[in-house]
């Protein structure tokens, strides 16, 4: 057995819909998700017992103990380990970080040890979000992240990521969603590779994002900020937030928005990215 190294990349919900919530307090969704080329890295090498190290940018305050899944997810798989965590992606931020996380331990794990990862049902109860964070490409969620459906690639999409700097509580965002039953998405998805797929993505819903914002205002600055420049198609908060996305007109026009925005935000978290495009090894 020797170290192995796997990419967490960032999750992106394009589209958030809340469809309802169980008795036991879990809601149901309905979103379509997609995954970065960016993101964290988890390196895992043989060990008599297990420890977590952290590195990165984003590695302040990231728990070493059991509160962090990836600890969780070597225990779930039956296998001790170093585990190093590159965290470049900012906590509690709606890019599915921590999930992402334990997702990529346990794929590195299963290659280190040649153990089989858990099914999605056993990875489930790690987190809502771990499932989705084991597939890639373009994935309808739906249910508490249980029904996963792997639709065609769409187009490749050059993104920009912007965090304020700013930790949500999901608990206390969904808890500020004032009716949980509400539409899903139109079932009928159009050509994924044109145009006209934007157009509808601008049709559909992040039903956490008033909420979100009544929580953190910069959350509509920032969205404000990258609708105003030249070449967005579309700006959206990210899950629970309070990260948003902007899907640009290409990649230039994603290059001088980015330059902008760090120049007026300079203490804001601000990342390109692209999508269905070769992730990093």
């Amino acid at each position: 057995m020797t170290s192995v190294e796997v990419f967490a990349p960032a999750k992106i919900n394009l589209t958030l819909h809340v469809t309802g919530q169980r008795p036991d307090g879990y809601h149901l969704l309905d979103s379509l998700v997609v995954f970065a080329d960016i993101g964290d890295r988890v390196t895992v090498s043989p060990a008599k017992q297990s420890r977590l190290t952290i590195s990165g940018a984003m590695a302040q305050g990231v728990p070493v103990d059991r509160r962090n899944l990836a600890l969780r997810a070597a225990e779930l798989m039956g296998v001790t380990a170093d585990i190093h965590l590159e965290k470049n992606l900012p906590a509690a931020a709606g890019l599915g970080g921590g999930s992402s996380d334990a997702a990529a331990t346990l794929r590195a794990l299963s290659r280190m040890t040649g153990k089989p990862v858990p099914d999605p049902a056993e990875a489930l109860t790690l987190g809502a979000d771990v499932p989705l964070c084991m597939t890639d490409g373009l994935i309808r969620m739906q249910g508490i992240g249980d029904q996963l459906e792997h639709l065609e690639a769409a187009k490749s999409l050059s993104l920009i990521l912007i965090n304020p700097g700013i930790s949500m509580p999901t608990a206390a965002v969904f808890q500020g969603l004032k009716h949980k039953n509400l539409a899903p998405m139109d079932r009928r998805l159009p050509n994924l590779r044109g145009l006209d797929w934007i157009t509808w993505l601008a049709a559909q819903r992040n039903d956490l994002e008033t909420p979100a914002i009544r929580l953190a205002p910069e959350i509509d600055q920032a969205l404000q900020a990258m609708r105003e420049c030249d070449g967005c198609l579309l700006a959206r908060m990210s899950g629970s937030g309070a990260t948003c996305f902007a899907i640009m007109r290409d990649d230039g026009a994603q290059t001088n928005a980015v330059e902008h925005l760090k120049r007026d935000f300079p203490k804001w978290w601000i990342k390109p990215c692209n999508l269905n495009r070769p992730a990093p090894v």
